[in-house]
């Protein structure tokens, strides 16, 4: 007998019908002999109201009292959507039982909206669980050690259904959204994008922290350091099918050992149009530089993605990095204020229209000429490379916003992953 982690998100709860749909399909798993526990996000569209609601209210400056009444309010949906799958499990004869994250409990540190999980006791879900229910846990919160709720920000059901997976050591973690897996692209920008089979747990955390909005990056990160076997899944194939067939379906994140050796070198192509550039021209080339920069930046919460020093001329050079496109301003009037003045930068230019294109593969490690080869179908293109980063398995280019569609078909072609049946 299995123990199964089941996920749902907003949109498979979005309606009394569809959290009906996701009853049956849980019932359908129960009734041939796994162990469940199912982790629904709030209904869609949930989160966003009850926030719109407070901030109708709130004061322009954020404090951590109203981060903290923010995570209250917002904590509301997952309960909701909880509350109403036992109930429509329990219509289909199903014995199950709802908790929120403090009744579990899941503990968390205090870093209202953007809290981390530090441990889960498990001792009443098993307990549950060997007395033949259902268990049925709010994602997205938790409590933290002064008893107060907490938030794990955008997409945190991913992680505390990934988490509660780890704790009770379940056999595979099952992440069903709206689509029926991990593609090699966007299908709404290349059509031709295939559902890929496997990916491993590296390169579904670089696409994720690329911009694929599949999964949180963070429930892949928990997932890879405890091993947790994950499999996206779409809600909207019908609840009835064979049980193994659904199982086999989807996507499989998986272990790079459990990959197929013959897998493609280039395993998809990602792309985040969520950023922006913003260059220090003339600054003092000296030790300590880049801490200048970006020591004011880090202390504001802002998170900075690529980075390129230039060469020194005449003791001066220029500094260039990236950050998110809704930091953007805020950046800017920091770097005017606090940096300016202690790098002796003689100009600030920034550029908001500008994007991130991704080639992703575990197999870049032992093939020599795949970078060179997208800066290729680049120029040949006519697109211009603002700035490149790399890691083992992934090149990353900055290039103006309107190419960015292009970009992505012109590589998804020249790496020919519309014939890739990893």
């Amino acid at each position: 007998m299995a123990l199964t982690v089941h996920k749902y998100g907003g949109t498979s709860m979005g309606s009394p019908e569809r959290i009906r749909n996701v009853a049956k399909r849980v019932a359908k798993w129960a009734r041939a002999g796994h162990q469940m526990v199912v982790v629904p996000s709030a209904m869609s569209g949930e989160t966003n109201r009850l926030l719109g609601l407070a901030k109708e209210l709130s004061p322009e400056r954020t404090t951590a009292q109203l981060l903290r009444e923010l995570d209250m309010i917002a904590a509301t949906g997952e309960q909701v959507s909880s509350g109403l799958l036992a109930i429509a499990l329990q219509a289909e004869g199903i014995d199950a039982v709802s908790y929120a994250g403090w009744q579990v409990k899941i503990a968390t540190d205090s870093s209202y909206t953007k809290a981390r999980i530090e441990s889960i006791d498990d001792a009443r879900v098993r307990a549950d669980l060997a007395a033949g229910r259902v268990v049925v846990i709010t994602g997205f919160q938790g409590v933290d050690a002064d008893g107060h709720i907490t938030t794990l920000g955008r997409g945190g059901s991913d992680t505390s259904a990934v988490a509660v997976a780890a704790a009770l050591k379940a056999d595979e973690c099952l992440i069903y959204t709206d689509v029926d897996g991990v593609y090699t692209t966007d299908p709404r920008i290349v059509a031709e994008a295939r559902r890929l089979k496997t990916i491993s747990f590296e390169e579904m955390l670089e696409m994720a922290s690329l911009g694929s909005k599949v999964l949180q990056i963070r429930s892949v990160e928990f997932a890879g350091k405890y091993r947790v076997p994950l499999r996206v899944l779409s809600s909207f194939t019908p609840w009835d099918i064979d049980i193994d067939e659904e199982a086999r379906s989807g996507t499989l994140i998986t272990f790079e050992e459990d990959v197929k050796m013959e897998q493609a070198v280039v395993s998809g192509i990602a792309f985040n149009r969520d950023e922006a550039k913003i260059s220090l021209l003339g600054v003092n080339d000296k030790p300590g530089i880049a801490f200048m920069i970006l020591g004011p930046v880090a202390e504001a919460n802002i998170d900075v993605d690529v980075i390129i020093q230039n060469v020194s001329h005449d003791g001066r050079t220029d500094f260039s990095f990236t950050v998110h496109r809704n930091d953007y301003a805020r950046t800017m009037d920091l770097l005017k204020t606090k940096v300016v003045p202690v790098t002796g930068a003689r100009e600030i230019v920034g550029d908001a229209k500008i994007c991130k294109v991704s080639i992703v593969g575990i197999g870049m490690r032992s093939h020599v000429g795949v970078a060179s080869r997208m800066f290729s179908v680049l120029s040949e293109e006519g697109i211009n490379i603002q700035m490149i980063t790399t890691s083992e398995i992934k090149t990353s280019v900055v290039i103006d916003e309107k190419y960015m569609e292009l970009a992505v078909r012109a590589l998804h072609k020249a790496f020919d992953l519309e014939l890739s049946a990893a």
